[in-house]
């Protein structure tokens, strides 16, 4: 974890004078992530050049999803997700194609979701890390000087490593291993305001 962020940190170091020199950042968030995951999220878009940019998303939810301890349905997690973005016109306005790593940590449990980790996944929790990367379309449209609304979706691989715990609150492990999956990796409808 430590390696990723400070790869992220050199990375926007190295484009700090060319961000200056371009002069145009944006701050994103995706609603519909935050909607269905009940996951803060924040994003940072920067110029690159005439039709590039770097975008760098992450989000967190730690609690659970009925607001107390009894059924421990939850969703927590945090996910970074850092892309490079090519514009096909200029660079925060119109259709986009871009490639996408992700990381995450999570901790999930009471939530069916059978393209992860099987059928009856809802009657387990999983704990782990995530990592992979795909490939991504999108568009921005604008919706005044300083304000953008961008459309989203990618496709790509992750690998999930997990623990299999029995009870959805305590218990021991009763199985760990690791899960390829194929499938979208991305999806968002993001307000981004557009700071010059």
């Amino acid at each position: 974890m430590n390696r990723l962020l400070i790869t992220i940190v050199f990375t926007l170091m190295c484009f700090y004078t060319d961000v200056n020199a371009q002069g145009i950042v944006g701050v994103k968030t995706n609603l519909l992530y935050g909607g269905l995951a009940y996951a803060p999220n924040l994003g940072v878009e920067v110029g690159l050049g005439e039709r590039t940019t770097l975008d760098i998303s992450a989000g967190y939810n730690s609690w659970n999803v009925d607001g107390s301890f009894t059924d421990n349905k939850k969703l927590a997690h945090f996910i970074i997700q850092p892309e490079f973005r090519y514009f096909l016109c200029d660079r925060f306005r119109g259709h986009f194609f871009g490639v996408h790593a992700l990381y995450s940590m999570y901790n999930i449990s009471g939530h069916s979701l059978p393209m992860l980790f099987g059928k009856e996944s809802q009657k387990y929790r999983f704990q782990g890390d995530a990592y992979g990367g795909g490939i991504s379309y999108g568009y921005q449209l604008m919706l005044g000087t300083r304000w953008n609304l961008e459309f989203q979706a990618g496709m790509g691989y992750v690998r999930l490593c997990y623990d299999k715990y029995n009870y959805r609150k305590c218990g021991e492990i009763s199985q760990s291993g690791n899960k390829n999956y194929f499938g979208p990796t991305k999806l968002g409808i993001s307000l981004i305001y557009i700071i010059k």
